[in-house]
């Protein structure tokens, strides 16, 4: 005699009320990142009582012109962490765009010639990344964390320990304004812009989306995963040279320690902050520009206040302990 087992009944998963309340940083009040909305006002505030040019006008183009060339980078770490990706080799493949195209510069190669290569020479490092998280089981984190010690060492070997100063070329782009806004906000406006438009309404950005909330079903999906990973991986290539090329223009010369795992780390922060899952599947770029905003803030407010830069790095990695906790805790409390 055979037994039948009963067929299974169908059950629904109903998430318990409590799962579904957004994280403190996404949303407060129904407001998307309110949160970190009030934060900024409560910091700007404060520095602004606390310090006599912290709200005028040169300090405010100043902070303007520091937080770009992080947004550059933030721009390009929010997509590619939102498909789930990872490069933790941004900062450092900006310091060796600075060092070679401060080099180009001082032996008299020509600006456009200058920027183009660089520019190549960047995205090339992405797309080597790119293959190697793509075809290799190397976790992202491990294998650019690999590239940036990798380039760290050869922004030091083009430099040769020395400072290259490039005089005035690129000015155009690091000192001057249009409009009354300095140029440098005005290209970092721009790329935020296209990222984000490309989130929200391409094909590409609801692919990055759908990978990163699970890869595999995105594949089965018809989705081209390799193809998508290269072209992420180049994208945050590119975007590091962009940002190396305008961290050149506004210091005017390329030193031993420009860029590296410290700008890494403050764009790896305001993406944080700004509520990009680190686990990939969500991300704005409105919560990242959020982010980029409220830590240069924090830091001119820092050195404002004449507080020691070895609390400013401190005040850094707490801002990103404290974020990624919360991010954690949100997606745990996160519906999906």
């Amino acid at each position: 005699m055979s037994i039948t087992a009963p067929p299974e009944t169908p059950r629904t998963r109903t998430a318990p009320k409590s799962a579904r309340k957004p994280g403190p940083f996404r949303t407060l009040g129904g407001v998307p990142h309110a949160g970190l909305v009030a934060v900024l006002i409560a910091v700007i505030v404060f520095a602004a009582v606390e310090t006599d040019s912290f709200a005028t006008s040169v300090n405010v183009v100043n902070v303007l012109r520091q937080v770009s060339v992080v947004a550059v980078l933030a721009a390009g770490l929010t997509l590619l962490m939102t498909a789930g990706g990872m490069d933790f080799s941004m900062g450092s493949n900006a310091a060796v765009t600075t060092a070679v195209a401060a080099q180009f510069l001082a032996d008299g190669r020509s600006t456009l010639f200058t920027v183009v290569v660089s520019l190549l020479l960047a995205t090339a490092v992405g797309l080597v990344n790119g293959l190697v998280v793509t075809y290799t089981d190397v976790a992202p984190f491990v294998a650019t964390l690999a590239t940036a010690t990798l380039l760290d060492g050869v922004a030091l070997l083009v430099l040769n320990g020395l400072s290259v100063s490039i005089g005035e070329h690129l000015s155009a782009l690091g000192t001057e304004k249009t409009l009354g806004l300095p140029n440098l906000l005005i290209v970092a406006v721009l790329v935020l812009t296209v990222v984000g438009l490309i989130m929200k309404f391409t094909v590409f950005g609801r692919d990055a989306f759908a990978l990163g909330g699970n890869e595999h079903v995105a594949r089965l999906s018809g989705i081209d995963v390799n193809r998508r990973k290269l072209v992420l991986y180049g994208l945050a290539g590119a975007l590091s040279g962009l940002a190396g090329l305008m961290l050149l223009s506004r210091l005017g010369a390329s030193s031993p320690g420009t860029g590296g795992l410290q700008l890494q780390l403050t764009a790896v922060a305001s993406v944080v902050i700004g509520g990009t899952m680190l686990a990939g599947g969500y991300g704005t770029v409105i919560g990242s520009c959020l982010g980029v905003v409220l830590l240069g803030v924090v830091a001119n407010a820092l050195n404002l206040l004449q507080v020691s830069s070895y609390f400013q790095q401190i005040s850094v990695g707490t801002v990103l302990l404290v974020a990624a906790i919360a991010n954690q805790l949100h997606k745990k409390s996160s519906p999906h």
